[in-house]
Formats: structure tokens, sequence, C-alpha cells
């Protein structure tokens, strides 16, 4: 597929560029990532605007209008029904530069936002005035208030605290035609009379619509169905005289296509100060559901069901949170909190709540009071949008029946015809939900890439909305309509209902210029759907064997909802936190890779320039492997598109002087001291130059000899006991030429223990460094030649492998089966790291007491591979007083953070947390770093401070304890 000549919208970009002090992006990259959100559907928008101000916004408005483009607001983007996606549209992006919270009155309870605000920033700033924002959506780490309000989102605790539109006080808006008003409610007479003699346009429309209300007051009134968690259609009846005409919660869910949002002010109620979690056990889920009705007037903040089918769906997916030991027996659980404002009276709010479940016979309770218990538990339930987009059996499940409800009361009879609805059409889901206001969640297995697979949707589509508003139901309790229902609007209101949709609409947007076909005139739901059209048949070096070997399925896997575009918190996605582009996000990587594959707006399949500068800044920190809810492996897949994108062609100058720098290391040990003084030298500069990195790096020191030539040495001289169980030691690249005293360290507290520590006949290496880069047939021969090396040592073949570095140590046991197939997995089962053996092997030896402070930066491939468990057995084991930062990547990942071009995100990563805390912590504070990478980020950026592996701190107890 050729590449198009000419940016579409050429003009209006030009413009816009000229005009504008935010990013201006028509590029193919951007319209890619910005044409998905959390929906079924794709839609290819003109261009992106990410205004820096409200100036940028009401300017590109005006330029819009002229070309009579339409625009689309967007806050995170994880709307499930398409509601931030428009064809050929601009899409504004408010997250990415208007996200403040400007203020909190504590008098008056609320807060002043900007429309880009993320809810849990408001939180924060909500926090020491002991309130909060009551809706609380699971994707609150990273949702905006414009997209809250635009869609009138809920959450867990709506059922205590209301939708976001029982929380608006104001908002701010512009129209289209640049008019701009706030508008707030609910009114008596008097404020009506005054809000209605506004003079000019503002004035005009507020009459017009009083109007309209006036001359359809009886349909309105009868129209309009009253239930907790209604957020289908237009909500006219806010507008109704006994509503106060409400102008603020009559736009809260009308999803960006009356106005757009400049600002809001939102109300705050009181946050409880403790927290107590009961969680009720039920045989079934309708069993859960029935009994809610007599659990709602106890008024729990939270009444969250989850059958035991999103669990397994979890355990499939990955390892078992510890929490899950204190769900009860049953089959689906009620999560119950209870707030108070003393750890006791909330404990004995849950008791009582506990005693009123145990009434049913078939329940059984579990009351959680541990913060760190409830907080996995919640962890569990927010992550279920991801976790069930992937069946306990492998299938992949699709939104669009996403969040129906009914009243409470009628929702066991709901979930039992629903369920029977699915056998109709052997499609499988997980529902789950706001089983307190009848809102379930529900991913389902449709067939959307086989042939008949839009007819299923289309089908159950239809007969699922006319079983919602059989039961007095809305199409949606939480995430709006969209392309994904507002079709089937008319199977819920009357015609006379969805003409006066038309009619708002056309007030407030006469030209149809804000997001048109979301909610009127909408567009087939079976249409635009994202995995329609045919996929490319390139060749792929790796197996991919989660995925049917198919490279788009493990693609597809990235269903929007965002995780990776949380900036506070996590491995995840350390490139998006320092830069914030969506593109270097790991839910931008994969929407270009699928567009890759689509062949598309990115029609040069693995030559793609975009793919290749999105996945520049990657640094293969294999944060989403464990992060991301759906486990979308960003790392692989940039192994992948590295290899192909430079197969047969010259590679970029560091894959040959860091991808191959276990090679040049062994070179270097024959004469280190040479090498030293040239890297100490003006020559540096130069071979810095020719070597790709970056000139403000420095060059490790040389130590005099390898950790490898001190083991003979040693071994010569202290033979190993006779009878002392043999552990093999793998000399990873790093540790043996870089920093050997890790090693060394190893040798020591491991033979103290009691073993006899053995070595490789011969070199070996994990092949990291060349997989990383895409080298992968290279990477496949040095791996290997290391197994050879390792059958040719004699050792029985269950002997245990310790890896010193975490990176090589994750290799082996991820990477090097993913390469070698069935040859590699042995290796990769005897491999433990370093605590995991002494933990392991050693559970009941006395360890060196170390009872000191200490900070620990965790590797980001041990915690998205191997896991810290371990770690913190044998810490508690010697007595230290750790404690565990929560700084994801060091930005440093082996050789990103020394190649030109990635210093500054490498340093930004790294200054996000790490190095504060690290120049922060008291010199007498030990900073532990099993990574050879982050103790190297360390030592070059954080002003002289030094880390330790954990085997180096045991030497250095073990020596004060002798």
């Amino acid at each position: 597929m050729s590449r198009p000549s000419a940016t579409p919208g050429a003009d209006l970009a030009r413009e816009l560029a000229a005009t504008l002090r935010g990013e201006v992006r028509f590029g193919a990259a951007e319209r890619t990532v910005y044409s998905h959100d959390a929906s079924n559907y794709r839609h290819l928008p003109l261009g992106v605007v990410k205004p820096a101000d409200l100036d940028d916004v009401r300017t590109a408005l005006a330029l819009c209008r002229q070309y009579r483009v339409p625009v689309v607001p967007r806050g995170a983007g994880t709307s499930i029904g398409g509601q931030a996606i428009g064809p050929g549209a601009v899409v504004l992006d408010f997250r990415r530069h208007l996200g403040a919270v400007l203020g909190v009155d504590r008098e008056r309870r609320t807060a002043r936002v900007e429309p880009g605000a993320v809810l849990d920033d408001l939180q924060r700033a909500a926090r020491p005035y002991g309130l909060r924002f009551g809706p609380d959506p699971s994707t609150h780490s990273r949702c905006t208030l414009g997209g809250m309000i635009g869609n009138d989102s809920c959450g867990a605790h709506s059922v205590a605290w209301g939708r976001t539109a029982d929380n608006v006080e104001s908002l701010d808006l512009l129209l289209a035609d640049g008019t701009e008003l706030t508008v707030g409610g609910p009114l008596g007479p008097e404020g009506r009379a005054e809000l209605l003699g506004r003079p000019g346009r503002p004035g005009r429309l507020l009459r017009e619509l009083h109007e309209f209300t006036e001359r359809h007051l009886a349909l309105i009134r009868q129209g309009m169905p009253d239930l907790p968690r209604r957020t289908s259609g237009y909500p006219l009846d806010a507008l109704l005289p006994e509503r106060g005409f409400d102008l603020a919660r009559a736009l809260t869910g009308t999803e960006g296509t009356c106005a757009l949002l400049l600002g809001a002010t939102v109300r705050l109620v009181e946050d409880p100060p403790a927290r107590a979690l009961v969680v009720a056990g039920y045989p079934d889920e309708t069993a859960a559901a029935d009994a809610v009705p007599a659990l709602l007037p106890l008024r729990p903040l939270t009444v969250e069901g989850m059958a035991a089918d999103l669990i397994a769906a979890l355990l499939a997916a990955g390892p078992r949170p510890p929490a899950l030991n204190r769900l009860p027996a049953g089959a689906c659980w009620l999560f119950l909190e209870v707030g108070g404002a003393t750890a006791l009276e909330a404990y004995q709010a849950a008791r009582g709540l506990a005693d009123a479940v145990r009434r049913e016979p078939s329940a059984a309770v579990s009351l959680v009071t541990d913060a760190d218990e409830q907080r996995q538990l919640w962890g569990v339930r927010e992550a279920g949008a991801g976790i069930v987009t992937r069946l306990p059996g492998g299938g992949e499940a699709w939104p669009g029946w996403e969040d129906s409800a009914v009243p409470p009361e009628r929702l066991g009879d709901y979930l039992r015809d629903l369920r029977a609805l699915l056998r109709r059409h052997s499609l499988h889901g997980v529902p789950y939900g706001h089983f307190g206001e009848g809102c379930v969640h529900l991913r389902i297995d449709f067939p959307l890439t086989e042939p008949q697979g839009v007819l299923v949707f289309r089908e159950f589509m239809e007969q699922a909305a006319d079983l919602a508003v059989s039961y007095g139901g809305s199409l949606s309790g939480e995430h709006g309509d969209g392309q994904a229902r507002a079709e089937l609007l008319p199977r819920m209101y009357r015609p006379e209902i969805i003409d006066l949709f038309r009619g708002f609409k056309q007030i407030w947007d006469p030209e149809n210029l804000l997001n048109p076909g979301s909610l009127v005139d909408p567009r087939p739901l079976d249409s635009d759907l994202r995995h329609a059209g045919p996929v490319r048949e390139l060749p792929l070096a790796l197996p991919y064997e989660q995925d049917d070997g198919s490279l788009a399925k493990a693609v597809r896997r990235c269903v929007g909802v965002a995780k990776c575009v949380d900036p506070n918190t996590g491995v995840m996605c350390p490139s998006y936190m320092a830069t914030g582009e969506e593109r270097h996000s790991t839910r931008g990587r994969a929407r270009l890779l699928a567009e890759m594959l689509r062949g598309g707006a990115i029609p040069d399949g693995w030559r793609s320039p975009e793919v290749r500068e999105a996945l520049d800044l990657c640094l293969g920190c294999k944060g989403c492997a464990s992060d991301c809810p759906v486990h979308v492996d960003m790392a692989t897949y940039r192994a992948e598109f590295l290899y192909q994108h430079y197969r047969h062609r010259p590679r970029p100058v560091p894959h040959y002087s860091m991808g191959w720098l276990p090679l040049w290391l062994r070179a270097v040990a024959l004469a280190p001291g040479a090498a030293n003084l040239v890297a100490r030298s003006p020559a540096a500069g130069l071979l810095k130059r020719l070597g790709g990195v970056d000139p403000r790096r420095v060059i490790p020191v040389f130590p005099p000899e390898t950790f490898t030539r001190w083991y003979r040495r040693h071994r010569a001289a202290h033979p190993a006991p006779a009878g002392a169980r043999p552990v093999l030691l793998w000399p990873d690249t790093f540790s043996d030429h870089l920093q050997p005293n890790v090693l060394r360290a190893a040798v020591e507290v491991l033979e103290h223990l009691g073993f006899d520590v053995r070595l490789p006949s011969g070199p070996v290496c994990c092949g990291l460094t060349w997989y990383s880069t895409g080298q992968l047939g290279t990477a496949r021969r040095v791996m290997r030649r290391s197994l050879r090396t390792l059958a040719a040592t004699g050792l029985p073949a269950d002997t245990p492998v310790v890896g010193m570095d975490p990176s090589c140590t994750a290799t082996l046991r991820e990477d090097l089966p993913r390469l070698l197939g069935s040859d590699g997995r042995p290796l990769a089962e005897r491999t433990r790291t370093f605590a995991e053996f002494v933990d392991e092997y050693a559970p009941e030896a006395e360890l060196p007491r170390a009872p000191v402070d200490a900070i620990t930066q965790t590797h980001c491939h041990q915690h998205a591979v191997l896991g810290t468990a371990a770690d913190r057995r044998v810490e508690a084991r010697m007595g230290l007083r750790n404690r565990v930062l929560d700084s994801g990547c060091c930005g440093l990942a082996g050789n990103f953070g020394f190649e030109r071009g990635h210093f500054e995100v490498s340093e930004s990563i790294a200054e996000r947390v790490l190095l504060p805390e690290v120049r922060s912590a008291d010199p007498s504070t030990v900073i532990l770093a099993d990574g050879f990478s982050c103790r190297t980020q360390i030592s070059q950026l954080a002003g002289g401070r030094q880390s330790l592996h954990l085997a180096e701190l045991m030497q250095q107890a073990l020596h004060r304890s002798h």
C-alpha cells in the first residue's frame, strides 16, 4: 500500500500550528493512536490538537468551524462506547496540558478543575481536607473529570455518593459557534427568571431551551425512566421545573455532543478516615444479586458483585494475589465497604453488616480490616475491565453490551435471563459490577474476527437491549452510549423522545460540529469495528504461544483501559511517564502495531518509521507484561519489530557497540588498565561519538580482574568441602566484567551457607543485549552455545542455577524458552534469583543479621518476571528495616540510557521517584539495587551515592558478625 503524498487537512493543520501554543499533530502516528478509545471502534481523525490553554481551545474550535471540520473532545480515551473518537475530526486532547486542579474550597466542599484534570489528582488535592469526589470509576488513576462529566461516570461508591451528575455544581461551556456560558442548577423561579433574562446569544439559547422544555413537559415526564443508573440518552428530565431547570445536570452525560467543557466546579463529600470491607460469598451471581435489596437499607458505601469466573480469568492471566485467600466460600461475592471516623467504628459497622449478610443461610462472610488486603481485593475488582477481555479458556472478549442497568430488585432475574441469552447465541462472558445499583459489566466473546461474527454481534445486541428494557432498565448504566448503543436508543425510548434528543442537540450545536454521530443520528453499531478488514500476513520470528502464534491477536490484547497512562505509580509505562505522549505508552504502541498489520494509515509494514519512532523510547522494561491487566508484552513486540525492521539492513550504531557488548568486554578484559586510561582520556569523547553513546554518560571503570579469573584462584586455594550440595552460579557479563564484587559476595555467602559453588565450564551469556536490540538470530546462537557449555559442565541436570542480575535471570527464565522452545525450558525451570535460592534451598539457615534501615530499587524485570516475595522473606530473616520504593524503572534499562538521544528521557524517569529518594536518604541508609543498570544509574546521577546488591549486604553483615 502506498503512502499518501500529502497530509490530510494540511491547510487547517498549518493554520492551527501557526496560531496555537499547544501541539498540532496531523501525521499518521498521532492519527493512529487517537483513532481508538476503549471501545470496539476505529475512526481515523483528521488530526490531533493538544491545547496548551483555554485560548488554544477557543481558537482551535473557531478554525475547525471555519473549515467545517468536526471536533471531538477527549480525556484519557477510556470511553467504552466510542465517544472519544470520530472519523475525519480534530480530536482535542485536554489531558495533555489542561489537567490542573485549580482549587479546593473546604467550607463549600467544592473544587475547581480543568477538563483534563485526572480524578486521582483531585482526590489527592481534597484529601488534606478530609474530602473526596464521590464517583470513582475503576480507571480513577487516569480518567479525567471532563470525561467523567461527558459520560456521567459512576464507580463503586455511587451507591453512597451518586453519579457524576449528582456531584456537579457548575460547568463552564464553549459552544460550537464560540459562545461561552456557565451553567449550574437547580434553580428556583427567581433564578430561572434571571437566567432567561440574560442578554445576547447565551440568553437566546437559554430561552429556546426553556421553551423547548415547556412545550414537551408531559412527554419528558412520562418518557424518561426513573433509574439510579440511567445514562442512556440525554437527561432531559433535568430540565423539568420540579428539577429546577438543572442545566449542569442536563449537560452531564451528553458525550461532548453539545458543548466543549472549559472548566467545572464539582461537589465533594466527606471521606471516611477508616474503612472496613465485608466480603459476602454466595452460591452464584443471581443469589448475590437477590441478596442486595435487603442490604441496601444498611447504607454500605459499596455493593460490588464479582463472580468466580472473573477470579478464574485473573488466575489464568497471572499469579494469585494473596488477598484472594480472604474470599469466603462461594461462587460470587459482594464487596460491601463501610466507613467510620475510627478503625473501631468502621469495624463495628462492618460487623453489623456481616451479621445482616449471615441472615441468608447460603451466605458466607469474611471481614477484612487490613488496608493492604483491602487494596489487593479492590485491585482485582478494578482490573476487571482488562482481566475479562481474555476468558479463562483463552478466548477474546469484547465490550458492546458493557454496562446495562436494571432496578436493583430485579437484577437477579435479569442476570438469569442474560445468561440464558448468552447460551442461546453460544456466547460467553463474565458479568460483574455495581450490583447495588443494578449495573452489570460484561465482556463477551463475540466472534468479531470471523465472517459471521458481525451478524452475531448485531443480533445479540438488539436482543439484549430488548431484554434490559423489558426489566425497566437502561442500555447504559455508566459508560454512556456512543456508537456502541446509540442506535439502540429507539428500543428504550419512544420515537417522540428520540426526536426530542435531536431537538436538544440542535439547540446547542445547530451545525452538528461536536462529536457528530455519537448520540443523535448515530453510526450503526456494527460499522467501523476495529477488527474489520484484512490483517496483513507479515513474517514473524517469535512464537506468541499465548496468542495462537499471531502478533495481530497479541496486540489485540490492548482494549484501551489505559492503565499504562497512569503517570504516578507502578512500572508501566516509564517512557510515557517521561514524555506524556500517547504514542509512547503501551496502548499507543499497540495501536500503531495494529495499524501496521492492517496496512491503513501505517502502510509500510515492518519498515514503518512511525512504529520505529514510537518503539525507540520503549525501554523494554517488561512492566506492561505484568502490570497491564491483559499483559500486553511490548518488550517482546519491540524485539520482533527491531529484528524485522533491520533485517538485511544496516543497524543503528548502538546495536553494534552495545548490542555486542559481551564480546567487546571480553576483549577489554585482556588489558583493563589500558582500557581505563583510554576511557578517562580525551579520546573517550570520540569513542562515545563513534559508539552512539551520549556524551554525558560515564564509561564504567573496568576492574583489574574479572570474576571468573578470581574464582579460579579462589577455588584452587579453597576447595569445596566434600558432600556440599552443588549450585551453579551464572557469571553474567556485566557482573563478571564490570562489577565482580557482586559475584564474589555471592560465592562467600553461599559457601558460608554450606553450598559448593560451581561455574560453567566456559563462557556463557544469556543473550539479552542481542535480544533487546532485535538481533534474534545472534541471540539464539549465543543461547544455544551457553546451553552446550552448561551440558559440558558435568553437574546433575537438576542443579539449581543462581543468577545475580535480574535482567539476565529474567531472560533465562522467560526469553530463553521463547527463543529456543523446549530446549530452553529445563534451564528456565531451574534458574533462581539469589534471594529465591536462599529462601528455597536454605530455609532454616541462620542468616547474618543486618538490623539497618534500607530502601530498595526493584529492577523492572524482577518486578515483571521474577517477583520479589523471596527477597522480602530473606530481608525479614536478616532483620532488615526495608522500604521498597514505588519508583518503577530506573531509566537506564541496559543500553537504553547510554544511547545518544535517550539521556533526557532516562534522567526524567529516574528523577520521578528514584533519584529524589536516594538523595534524601540518610547517609546511614543502605541503598539496595540488585540490577546492574539500577546501580549504574544511581552511581552516575545521584550525586555519588552508591548502592548494593542483596548479596553484598549479606556479605557485609557476615563480616561484622565475625
